[in-house]
């Protein structure tokens, strides 16, 4: 049996559940249920510099020189890369890269290929 809480207003413990709605008897006072009332988790939805959507394992090809920090390396213009996984933080986007390596790229910078 699950306890349900006390009514917000009057405090009383004689609540009751009505679909998703508890209701007070006292005081008559309708509030939602606390598992209504709890946001849904969504998905964050990562796109590419022209509103594509992107996927983990997708191919995409860079839009713009990229200078690498700490290296005198450059991901020049139309570089393709494939098999991309989508990460959360300031760049989101980790993938190998033939010739410099495992970096991250910022979708920006990218369109879907």
């Amino acid at each position: 049996m699950t306890t349900l809480p006390p009514c917000p207003d009057c405090k009383s413990t004689y609540t009751y559940e009505d679909g998703t709605l508890l209701i007070c008897p006292e005081c008559a006072h309708e509030w939602s249920s606390v598992a209504a009332a709890e946001p849904v988790e969504q998905q964050k939805v990562v796109r590419d510099a022209h509103g594509n959507e992107l996927h983990d394992g997708d191919a995409v090809t860079v839009i713009k020189d990229l200078k690498i920090k700490g290296s005198s390396l450059v991901v020049k213009v139309g570089t393709k890369v494939r098999n991309i996984r989508l990460v959360d933080g300031d760049h989101d986007i980790d993938c190998k890269i033939d010739g410099i390596g495992a970096m991250g790229l910022k979708s920006e910078f990218v369109k879907k290929s």
